[in-house]
């Protein structure tokens, strides 16, 4: 196993593995806390101390992934670093601003009151809603590889909307989890009005990432390859009608079903990122560079994935432990 990992062959992909990974558990797991961001201004004033609660002990660690997927790609994968930031170096720099500016409205809008506190909530949101469109914005333009015009901008505006839509979404079905009485009502309003702007998101991308190339079309169509495919966008299928199945009837006595809509939520964003690493791979930057063309010398990668191996099991092991010591109903938050 260990000369597996560390083949020249392999740890190319191993890393691109360890960096999807990241990827996609940052993207369920702060996606909600975005997602929720994003709620914020829709709620009474009275519920939105809440909605943070919900949030509060575990937004600085969902960002962490974040961290570790940009470490992963700069570190690994150089060539493919310089491409992608160069290509989207203003959609980053907007998703940084938006990042920053929620960070920083979190802790003053704990301390802050009155027509502060309003201003904060307001800029909350605004961080959060520019974080989510700047990463939808590059998801379009990186499923097009990183093309210019008019035309993909278009679509990669469309794909920012439904992602933050999605991100809402996921944030909703958070807060039927944490929150009860009115708010977990309102939540699931919110829910069942944001799943739709998160199936077209998904099936826009879905459409879009075999036409940009004859290579991706023929992965995806080929026969028998699209016998074996179809379980992909079945599965999708399938969940969103379970969720919105989940969603009816929405709370029950004894909280019973509540989690149910976010792991749906949560294995529909698994799938499309499936359908996603299938249609790029062996690429890094599509149509552009492999993984072994973008990749580091194996003695570096060799390294790196030591230190990466000692890191991940400790990111996990927080990420657990502050899940389960915050399990239950949010509280309202209060700073000492």
């Amino acid at each position: 196993m260990i000369e597996f990992l560390f083949s020249p062959t392999h740890l190319p992909v191993v890393f691109a593995v360890l960096m999807g990974v990241a990827i996609l558990l940052y993207v369920i797991l702060d996606g909600y806390d975005l997602g929720i961001g994003m709620l914020i201004l829709a709620a009474p004033e009275a519920e939105r101390d809440r909605m943070v609660a919900a949030i509060g002990p575990f937004w600085d660690a969902n960002e962490t992934w974040l961290v570790l997927a940009v470490g992963l790609l700069l570190v690994a994968f150089p060539m493919a670093h310089g491409i992608i930031l160069t290509a989207l170096y203003l959609p980053v720099a907007a998703m940084l601003v938006g990042l920053i500016l929620r960070g920083v409205a979190f802790e003053f809008r704990a301390k802050a009151h009155g027509v502060e506190k309003a201003w904060w909530t307001v800029a909350f949101a605004g961080g959060s809603l520019l974080a989510a469109l700047s990463q939808g914005w590059m998801l379009g333009l990186y499923v097009l590889g990183l093309p210019s015009g008019w035309a993909p901008l278009a679509f990669a505006a469309l794909v920012a909307v439904c992602l933050a839509a999605a991100y809402t979404l996921i944030g909703a079905t958070w807060l039927i989890v944490k929150t009860e009485g009115s708010l977990q009502t309102r939540a699931v309003g919110w829910a069942k009005r944001m799943l739709v702007f998160a199936l077209v998101g998904m099936a826009a991308v879905s459409l879009a990432t075999p036409l940009v190339s004859p290579r991706l079309f023929a992965k995806w169509f080929d026969w028998p390859t699209v016998l074996w495919l179809a379980p992909i966008p079945l599965a999708a299928t399938v969940a969103f009608g379970l969720l919105w199945r989940s969603l009816q009837g929405l709370p029950r006595a004894n909280d019973r079903g509540s989690l149910t809509p976010f792991l749906l939520t949560a294995g529909i964003f698994t799938l499309g990122f499936a359908g996603m690493a299938y249609s790029f791979f062996p690429y890094v930057v599509p149509e552009r560079l492999t993984l072994w063309q973008a990749a580091s010398a194996p003695e570096a990668l060799a390294i790196i994935l030591v230190g990466t191996l000692v890191v991940l099991p400790m990111i996990l092991g927080y990420t657990a432990l502050s899940y389960r010591i915050f399990r239950g109903k949010a509280r309202d938050l209060t700073y000492g």
